[in-house]
């Protein structure tokens, strides 16, 4: 591993269609988070860094040819990024491992779900109608309703996620004829940098695609507020995502927002009637609170059970929970990285320590593991928690966490499960188990969660919409409500033999 002094900046700034440094040729040092040492080091952009990039995607949508290229051209676009994923897939799959903390297999399924979500995009708008026509009750009026791209998109992403978040976002705005500036996280922004590039090679015109490496209180600012972004689409936590809307407000620019989530998982005890149905509920636990350490924003981390079966179910996932293979997500046989930075962890610490002292029982996990060759001392690591005994007061059931916790509450009826299950101000996701297909439905259709899985947990659909209620965001991502998002709706209606009106004497 090259010592940080021996490490040279690129050039990671995109704007008209061609890579610099920051104006103000400041630079930033990326960690990996398994044993905290510098692997690259970016520019580090500012407000002029974007007021540049702004500017190059305001002037390709503005004269350039991508807002008007035929559906069907951009399309195969797409389809061409998509395979170039494809070909790069280990190599991103390894890069996103090592700059999020993940394990090298989350991370080649990350790039699958990228390439996954290019391709739809490119189906759905080579496959679409021209426009829809409505009737105007007379052959002389043809009147339709046509979508086109808003304009600049400005575009905020996550840590967590870096790619596959930055690609919901990427493929719908390009596949409806927009151009965009992406801002990825200034920790995370390596494989963004490499998409921006597939781009490039895949031939998309200069000045459509924009990135600026650099960090929120700048860049992410300065795109919400800036007059020339007509959308900004943002995915992160409540807090920033309040100050982007904020920011928005005074140009009534549109606003997406992709916040929290403090999901349930419920589970009913007849879905434990059986040793096959009692093991596939406590793994899909586990994978609900655990896969990515925990720093997924649909992460079942409130595992609500019936009762009945709660002793049993708890001592199991615990058992389960303490014997995750902790370490360097690109090292063989980890089931588990890191955290993605030291303050992340601190966070998840100081969670811990909250609940263990409002009445929390701690059945697996709540320290930092001991060091080993796969677990370098000085990286971010953190063992997969498990805390019985909560209840809705407590800190740690009411706020995002963002790590390898989960916490237990018990219920006796339907009614209580439900209740508890939309006792949070988020409403992203959640899921239920359940041998009762009635009840199933039930109660799925009683929880107030942009997505709920039914005896499952985290898979998504490119073609289903992905949003949340209360104050998990507004808006919608994937399917056709993800493609609408970066469209304006138009009417045109034409009067094939127009006459005098006579409304007025003169």
């Amino acid at each position: 591993m090259a010592e940080s002094t021996e490490l040279q900046a690129r050039e990671t700034i995109h704007a008209g269609g061609k890579w610099r440094a920051a104006v103000s040729g400041a630079t930033r040092e990326i960690l990996d988070p398994a044993d905290a040492l510098p692997f690259a080091v970016v520019a580090e952009g500012d407000e002029k860094d974007t007021d540049l990039a702004i500017a190059a995607a305001r002037r390709a949508f503005d004269e350039g040819p991508w807002p008007h290229t035929p559906a069907t051209e951009r399309a195969a676009l797409l389809r061409r990024v998509a395979d170039l994923l494809v070909r790069d897939r280990e190599e991103l799959g390894r890069l996103e491992a090592r700059d999020a903390g993940k394990t090298v297999e989350e991370g080649r399924v990350d790039i699958d779900c990228v390439a996954d979500a290019f391709r739809y995009f490119a189906d759905l708008v080579a496959g679409e109608a021209p426009g829809r026509v409505v009737d105007a009750g007379s052959t002389d009026i043809h009147s339709v309703v046509v979508h086109e791209p808003i304009g600049v998109c400005g575009m905020i992403t996550p840590w967590n996620y870096p790619l596959l978040q930055a690609s919901w976002k990427i493929a719908p705005a390009l596949a409806a004829g927009n151009t965009f500036v992406v801002k990825p996280s200034e920790i995370t922004p390596m494989t963004t940098i490499a998409v921006i590039e597939l781009l490039v090679e895949a031939g998309l015109p200069d000045g459509v695609a924009n990135i600026v490496t650099g960090p929120g209180h700048t860049v992410g600012a300065r795109l919400s507020e800036h007059p020339d972004v007509d959308l900004v689409s943002f995915t992160g936590g409540l807090v920033s995502g309040i100050k982007v809307a904020e920011a928005a407000a005074p140009t009534v620019k549109k606003v997406a927002l992709e916040l929290g989530g403090k999901n349930p998982n419920v589970v009913f005890a007849d879905a434990c009637a059986t040793e096959e149905g009692f093991d596939t509920a406590v793994d899909q636990a586990l994978n609900a609170a655990f896969i990515h350490s925990g720093q997924v924003c649909s992460a079942g981390a409130r595992l609500i059970i019936e009762e009945s079966v709660r002793d049993r179910f708890v001592t199991e996932l615990a058992r389960r929970a303490e014997k995750i293979r902790l370490g360097r997500g690109t090292e063989d046989g980890v089931e588990c990285g890191p955290l993605v930075s030291e303050q992340q962890r601190a966070k998840v610490e100081m969670y811990v320590e909250s609940a263990l002292k409002e009445g929390a029982v701690l059945r697996s996990g709540g320290k930092r593991p001991e060091p080993s060759p796969q677990r370098p001392e000085n990286g971010y690591f953190y063992e997969p928690t498990v805390l019985d005994h909560c209840h809705r007061e407590m800190r740690v059931v009411r706020e995002e966490v963002f790590g390898p916790v989960v916490t237990v509450e018990t219920f006796r009826t339907e009614d209580e499960a439900v209740a508890l299950a939309n006792d949070t101000e988020y409403g992203l996701a959640g899921g239920v188990w359940t041998s009762d297909a009635g009840r199933a439905r039930r109660v799925a259709g009683r929880l107030r969660h942009g997505t709920v899985w039914i005896n499952d947990f985290h898979p998504y659909l490119p073609q289903a919409e992905w949003g949340g209620f209360g104050k998990s965001g507004v808006g919608r991502e994937l399917g056709p409500a993800g493609l609408a998002e970066y469209r304006e709706t138009k009417h045109v209606y034409q009067n094939l033999a127009p006459k005098p009106v006579r409304w007025f004497a003169g």
